[in-house]
């Protein structure tokens, strides 16, 4: 694949955080995670704090979803994907969200998580 060729691929290295298995209207199940990343050491905020974004996530995976629901929350973990943006109907009308879709999911060791 050149550099020019379009690609929705994304690795991710963060904490895992509010795991849930949900049962969509469709028939689907999914597991929803958010993901908590630290922002580059260039992007902290003006006291120094390391600042973090908290990305949302999914899994439709049968072997994935069990393996984040045995996983504890504020495991460090590397999760690759791809960018999805799904949408729905809610009582305000059409609403989406962008999210990582996972493909996989692994536990690393803290000293691989970036601070």
């Amino acid at each position: 694949m050149s550099k020019t060729d379009p690609c929705n691929s994304v690795t991710l290295t963060g904490r895992l955080a509010a795991v849930t298995e949900r049962d969509l209207p469709s028939g689907d199940t999914l597991v929803a995670f958010r993901l908590i990343v630290d922002r580059p050491p260039g992007r902290r905020g003006p006291s120094g704090r390391i600042r973090v974004d908290a990305l949302e996530c999914s899994a439709y995976l049968a072997a994935l979803r069990r393996r984040l629901l045995c996983l504890p929350e504020g495991a460090s973990v590397e999760v690759t994907g791809s960018l999805r943006r799904r949408f729905w109907r809610s009582a305000n009308g059409p609403t989406s969200i962008i999210e990582v879709e996972a493909v996989s999911v692994r536990r690393v060791t803290e000293a691989a998580v970036p601070r």
